[in-house]
């Protein structure tokens, strides 16, 4: 049988297969460290923050320190008994680089209000020059339960009475896209803290706190963190860290 094969046009085909790839894989390359460094309009929002828990491991804060980092939220409890490993340890090092910390606590529906109050307080008692605590509102990594709003305010208010009164000042509530639609309306009047990945936080309301990445790098940590901005300059941050109820 004659041969057929013609490979001229098969090296055609293959240059454009393999250019196509390299293409693809270029804009990958760079879509990737897009993501990876992206962060918000630093002349609007000048004060850039982190929050950890064990799941950052050991951290060397004083490298966080130098890494344009303003202030960091550390995990300190969750539900009614669970305590983070690496909370004082943290709230050590951090306060020692010289990093302003502040503690949250990932809210369960599963457990009351008032043990979780409980379970915190203990964990992170209050301090004269910590930032506002936090309360951790997300359907992610929570128990099976959906309670109603109005149960779930219930809760939400016995956790909040307990440990605003210990730290004399309104706590922060950290909330998913997915939560904030599904309870706005139930949410006690109090500073947000919203979560927001690459873009800014609708306007249905407004925020303290705003963690626009999941992914991101910061020296003195292996692997990824989450990081923050305030809404304001330093002196803001200087009054909503020193204001009482």
């Amino acid at each position: 049988m004659p041969d057929t094969f013609d490979r001229s046009r098969w090296y055609r085909i293959a240059r454009r297969t393999l250019a196509i790839a390299v293409t693809l894989l270029a804009i990958s390359i760079a879509a990737r460290a897009w993501f990876l460094h992206w962060q918000p309009d630093r002349a609007r929002y000048p004060l850039r923050g982190i929050d950890v828990s064990h799941h950052q491991g050991a951290i060397d804060w004083n490298a966080v320190a130098r890494d344009d980092v303003a202030f960091a939220y550390l995990k300190a409890s969750e539900g009614g008994d669970h305590r983070d490993r690496r909370y004082a340890q943290n709230q050590r090092d951090a306060r020692a680089a010289g990093v302003p910390v502040g503690a949250y606590h990932f809210f369960t529906f599963c457990r009351t209000g008032a043990e979780q109050a409980a379970n915190f307080l203990a964990a992170a008692p209050a301090g004269a020059d910590a930032l506002p605590p936090a309360v951790d509102l997300e359907f992610g990594g929570n128990c099976g339960r959906r309670p109603d709003a109005a149960s779930m305010r219930a809760e939400l208010d016995a956790f909040l009475a307990p440990v605003e009164a210990a730290h004399a000042k309104p706590a922060l509530l950290y909330v998913t896209p997915e939560f904030f639609d599904a309870y706005r309306d139930a949410l006690p009047p109090r500073p947000l803290w919203r979560r927001s990945i690459l873009h800014a936080p609708d306007s249905r309301a407004a925020w303290a706190l705003w963690q626009y990445h999941n992914r991101a790098r910061v020296a003195g940590i292996d692997g990824p963190v989450d990081l923050n901005v305030f809404e304001g300059d330093a002196a803001a941050f200087a009054r909503w860290r020193a204001a009482a109820r």
